[in-house]
């Protein structure tokens, strides 16, 4: 995305973004949030747990004259996430916007999977969900509204052929609690929306992800993972951030309680 021009869709908006940096160079979901929504005029609240993940985000935030500010959280632990969003509203006013992007998966079914492995996964996808929203939404209800955008993945819709229970039982519970909370918090003007990724091509699929699945081959693992898509590629985390952008966007002012799938058709198909 280096070089493209923004046209001011979020001038004057407070990003707060969870997951904003990445395991490797590249797109992933969250940096490439925190790229797009600053070159739109966003003031960006980068929020990961560890410094080095963001050291290429903010680079190329400010490389195209963005606005980035970042700080370390565990996303499981309430009192941090309240510290952050603290720190947020002291350097910039308020909070617009939220994009959740916290998560990842782990491999295993009912049975394989260990109890503390299945507590682990609920806490980094769901529960980092809860508690951001749980301490944001006041800071948008003062402020007379906002946007939330949270990050699912079409495993919370069918099977993407891997066993990851817990993963998919997360991400399914994103979208129920995003539309809930959408529902109650539509009379305070804030609305709730989530992003579905499907099959993307991210650094985490060639970090992690490899060798969960194909014992460290990667070219299988991508193409087994292009054979699922009709469109016949993958995507990457630009995908997903442009539709967080839409989402987050005044364009989607009547949008909320729905959820915008991105997977190149995958979900469609009936095999």
């Amino acid at each position: 995305m280096t070089g493209s021009q923004g046209r001011g869709r979020l001038a004057g908006k407070v990003a707060f973004i969870t997951g904003a940096g990445c395991v490797g160079p590249g797109w992933g979901n969250g940096r490439a949030a925190a790229v797009l929504f600053a070159r739109e005029g966003a003031k960006v609240f980068a929020v990961d747990l560890k410094a080095e993940t963001m050291t290429e985000t903010v680079a190329r935030v400010e490389e195209e004259g963005g606005t980035i500010v970042t700080h370390l959280c565990d996303a499981t632990d309430s009192a941090q996430i309240e510290a952050a969003v603290r720190a947020c509203v002291e350097r910039f006013g308020t909070i617009d916007i939220l994009v959740n992007n916290v998560g990842g998966s782990a491999a295993g079914g009912a049975v394989a999977l260990s109890e503390e492995r299945w507590q682990a996964q609920l806490d980094f996808n769901l529960t980092s969900v809860f508690l951001t929203c749980k301490h944001v939404i006041p800071v948008m209800e003062a402020a007379g509204g906002g946007a939330i955008v949270n990050t699912a993945s079409t495993s919370g819709l069918r099977w993407t052929g891997s066993a990851q229970v817990a993963y998919a039982s997360a991400k399914a519970a994103i979208i129920q609690f995003s539309r809930v909370t959408a529902v109650e918090y539509a009379p305070k003007r804030i609305r709730v929306n989530t992003v579905v990724p499907g099959q993307m091509h991210t650094p985490m699929v060639e970090t992690r992800l490899a060798g969960q699945r194909t014992g460290g081959d990667i070219e299988a693992l991508l193409a087994a993972r292009q054979a699922r898509i009709p469109l016949g590629f993958m995507g990457d985390g630009r995908d997903t951030a442009h539709a967080a952008l839409f989402l987050a966007s005044d364009e989607a002012r009547f949008v909320t309680g729905t959820e915008l799938v991105v997977d190149g058709g995958m979900t469609a198909r009936c095999d």
